[in-house]
């Protein structure tokens, strides 16, 4: 027969004390003397008591819940992503309420679902979701900050990413100091923020040193997107002489692609992806990528959104972090240009 479960109260008359005030022992930052607390985690102790979380979140009206909401669950990128996430929540006393918002999700029972939780805070993972998530989500009143992506319009929901157009921006630089001339661009959904903003940085370089590049998209981050979409480019450009894709997952559906055709990486076509995630140091792959800086994010994310929760976040902020190239075997060296 199971035990049952020890009682606030039963430690309160254990340890000759009110109910708050194991409560408030048990609380960080509550009011309570030395004396007391002694008391009360002394009578815990000897009763085998665990506090009631949820109980108590009903008499601190803080849920210490943070929903993290993404679309993009069969990256593998985000699967790192979520795995700082967690540990980074945690280390705050904060519990990770996951929603995966697939294509099939309604947006607004998603919303809903946060506020029966009484969410904490929200934290958007995500560069594909509709500006009419963000809208409701301003509206909500819920404290709530993007990362890896970004709000399409200026309002009170701050964002945390890498300076996506940079790295755009060094990707192209790679290409030309290679001496590539003939360029691809595949990148990912169109109305992905992350895919606007690496293209437009990408694109700034590539025009102003006169290169030719030709474009196409994958409508998902995933594996199986990028074979489509590299396969419809090459097979309308087949003298291209590098990729730029801006995810590493579909850098290696493009790697698997171009390897069909016969051809060479990198000795007949260059590839160069974005993200660095784990596979892409596989040898399989070796793929020269951009790398942007998963552990900062997230913990930036974090702690904007512990900030928002105890009403120090201030206004709605934007923090970028520089990417950096990270060079291994799919493109030639400078020394074969010069």
């Amino acid at each position: 027969m199971k035990k049952p479960r020890i009682t606030a109260r039963e430690v309160a008359s254990a340890a000759g004390v009110s109910v708050s005030a194991v409560s408030r022992a048990f609380t960080e930052g509550a009011s309570i003397s030395p004396r007391t607390r002694k008391k009360v985690l002394k009578a815990a102790e000897t009763l085998s008591y665990t506090p009631n979380v949820l109980a108590r979140s009903l008499m601190t009206q803080r849920s210490r819940l943070i929903g993290i909401v993404s679309t993009n669950f069969r990256n593998p990128a985000f699967m790192e992503i979520f795995d700082r996430f967690t540990m980074a929540l945690q280390e705050r006393r904060l519990r990770p309420l996951i929603f995966n918002l697939s294509a099939s999700t309604n947006y607004d029972d998603a919303l809903e679902l946060l506020l029966q939780y009484r969410a904490d805070g929200v934290i958007v993972a995500s560069s594909t979701l509709p500006q009419a998530f963000f809208n409701a989500l301003e509206k909500s009143d819920i404290p709530a900050v993007v990362a890896f992506g970004r709000s399409l319009t200026p309002g009170s929901i701050g964002s945390v990413a890498a300076d996506n157009a940079d790295g755009g921006a060094v990707a192209a630089r790679m290409l030309h100091e290679r001496g590539y001339q003939k360029i691809g661009f595949v990148g990912g959904p169109r109305n992905a923020t992350t895919t606007i903003d690496r293209r437009r940085g990408f694109l700034e370089v590539i025009e102003r040193n006169g290169l030719s590049c030709v474009e196409t998209f994958a409508d998902r981050y995933a594996h199986s997107a990028g074979m489509k979409a590299a396969e419809s480019l090459l097979s309308k450009h087949n003298d291209l002489e590098a990729l730029f894709c801006g995810d590493d997952i579909v850098a290696m559906g493009a790697a698997d692609v171009i390897r069909s055709k016969g051809k060479r990486i990198p000795d007949d076509i260059g590839l160069i992806g974005f993200n660095d995630i784990s596979m892409a140091r596989w040898p399989a792959y070796d793929l020269t990528t951009i790398r942007q800086p998963f552990e900062d994010i997230v913990e930036n994310a974090v702690a904007m959104i512990d900030d928002q929760i105890d009403g120090e976040g201030g206004a709605a902020q934007i923090r970028l972090f520089a990417c950096k190239a990270v060079v291994r075997g799919t493109l030639r060296s400078t020394k074969e240009t010069s």
